[in-house]
């Protein structure tokens, strides 16, 4: 146990802003903020919603007496949300697959077997309705955003930018690094939750298509 010591600053009359230090402290801490209100230790609070190094806890009932509580808060150590892991179908064969490869310095079939072979868990959610930031793989495989976003990006999109990985919920603009397609509905507000990927989801993705990735192969031979 550790002792995060956030800064909170007020928004409004009844929001905080805690300000944290990103990546696995920011998820331990959102972690954390939902363990105490599921067991009744946290004082009301409408909506909580992670970011990258922030989350906005909005419609708190006493923001005085929650603010003063925060920085001394003790957290555990990150833990996986209970409820099992959500499997996302995923045919690899990206546009950018290949170049994604190179940056990582595999073969197009390891790149695959990387992405497969990694548990991840939503960090956060934003961009888009149903749109979660996936954290998990090493820090070694970050990627950069391409150097022009696209106009159009294809829903069920899976994507690398920095850090995390994404699933985009729509067509939208985008300039992450595109690495396949899934067919899994992101956002549907006729199911409860609307959202596939919600913040603390465990999710692991599974290749379906031996050709696309085949194809991505061949691609690669002109990255080289």
């Amino acid at each position: 146990m550790s002792t995060v010591g956030p800064r909170v600053l007020r928004v409004g009359e009844r929001a905080l802003l805690v300000e944290l230090g990103g990546g696995a402290e920011t998820e331990a801490f959102h972690a954390e903020l939902l363990r105490r209100r599921a067991a009744g230790a946290l004082p009301a609070v409408r909506e909580i919603v992670p970011a990258a190094r922030t989350v906005l806890l909005d419609g708190v009932a006493d923001p005085d007496r929650l603010a003063a509580e925060l920085p001394g808060w003790e957290v555990g150590p990150l833990h996986a949300r209970a409820g099992g892991t959500v499997e996302v179908p995923v045919r690899y064969g990206g546009p950018d697959l290949a170049e994604v490869a190179a940056l990582w310095g595999v073969s197009v079939d390891e790149a695959v077997r990387i992405h497969t072979g990694t548990d991840f868990r939503v960090a956060f959610c934003g961009f888009a309705p149903g749109f979660g930031y996936l954290t998990g793989l090493d820090e070694r495989y970050g990627v950069p955003r391409r150097a022009t976003p696209r106009t159009a990006v294809p829903a069920g999109s899976v994507a690398l930018a920095g850090p995390y990985t994404g699933v985009y919920p729509r067509s939208s603009p985008g300039g992450w690094q595109l690495i396949g397609t899934t067919d899994a509905v992101l956002w549907d507000v006729a199911r409860e939750p609307a959202a596939l990927l919600a913040p603390g989801t465990r999710v692991r993705f599974t290749a379906v298509d031996v050709t696309a990735v085949a194809t991505a192969r061949v691609a690669a031979e002109g990255v080289r």
